[in-house]
């Protein structure tokens, strides 16, 4: 229930002020924080950086 309510909060905010979107966007890409990234817990990240190792191995393989 605070997740979905915090949502619509967020929302109803970058409705109001649609550049904040991009500056919440950058600020979150120079801390490079991936929690706030993906938005979950562990897993998730665990999950992103296999991805993004396994396409780096990939296209080291295919050169």
């Amino acid at each position: 229930m605070k997740e979905n309510d915090h949502f619509k909060r967020q929302l109803k905010e970058h409705k109001k002020n649609p550049m904040i979107n991009l500056a919440d966007s950058i600020n979150r890409s120079m801390t490079g924080d991936l929690h706030a990234f993906s938005g979950s817990g562990c897993f998730s990240i665990i999950l992103t950086l296999i991805i993004i190792g396994g396409v780096l191995l990939l296209y080291q393989c295919s050169n």
